[in-house]
């Protein structure tokens, strides 16, 4: 089962077209329902992201992150209930917003209407993140959560909401500091073909497909054979 769903995420194949390999395709959703619904899939995606940071070195639960939005593009089985125009991207689709770690590991993820504005729907996840992880205190953004947020954060959530923001006499790309890391965690995503653009119908589904992409990143990276020391 977990490979069948595994397959799918990658290659961003149809339900139905599921290959004979693997089980019907019919019990391959209910396994992916089930695990969406009861929060099975964030619970094995979170035990796999502490065993890759302490295979870093790191502490299990992470103390700093980056938060970043990403518009994609929806098919035609979404719904107008859960999509939007984004009209700095021009894309009309749903939207991710999701918070990394220093490592570029996905700590929480919520997908929107396209046309949801970073701050409000930041104001909500970032809630959900501090919530679920204590040690977190310090989170860095782009220019895009300027304002109230920076406060509200602060006063609410314990927590600090440092802005990165572009420099007017820039020209042409600039790595910026600590942004590049949501960035690369994006262009992660778009290596699962299920995740070039929103196939599902509900933002629970979408949510989840985000999750099982990173589970196959992290599972990689545990089963890359370390050198032996000498």
């Amino acid at each position: 089962m977990l490979d069948a769903i595994r397959y799918l995420v990658d290659n961003g194949t149809k339900w139905r077209a599921m290959p004979a390999d693997f089980p019907p395709w019919d019990r391959v959703y209910a396994f992916f329902r089930r695990w969406r619904d009861h929060g099975l899939v964030k619970e094995f995606h979170d035990r796999l992201r502490r065993q890759v940071r302490e295979q870093a070195g790191r502490d299990p639960e992470p103390s700093a992150g980056v938060i970043d939005s990403q518009s994609v593009k929806a098919d035609a089985v979404v719904g107008a209930d859960s999509r939007g125009f984004d009209g700095g991207k021009l894309v009309n689709g749903r939207k991710r917003h999701a918070v990394v770690d220093t490592l570029g590991l996905l700590i929480a993820v919520i997908v929107t209407a396209a046309d949801i504005g970073d701050r409000a729907a930041a104001q909500v996840l970032l809630a959900q993140v501090a919530a679920a992880h204590h040690r977190l205190a310090l989170v860095w953004a782009d220019g895009g959560y300027t304002g109230s947020l920076v406060e509200y954060c602060l006063a609410a959530l314990a927590l600090v909401l440092a802005i990165v923001k572009r420099s007017d006499d820039m020209r042409g790309f600039v790595v910026l500091p600590k942004r590049w890391i949501v960035e690369r965690f994006f262009a992660h995503l778009m290596r699962s073909r299920r995740l070039v653009r929103d196939f599902e119908r509900s933002t629970s589904s979408a949510e989840a497909m985000v999750y099982w992409s990173m589970t196959q990143l992290m599972s990689r990276r545990l089963a890359r054979q370390r050198p032996s020391r000498a």
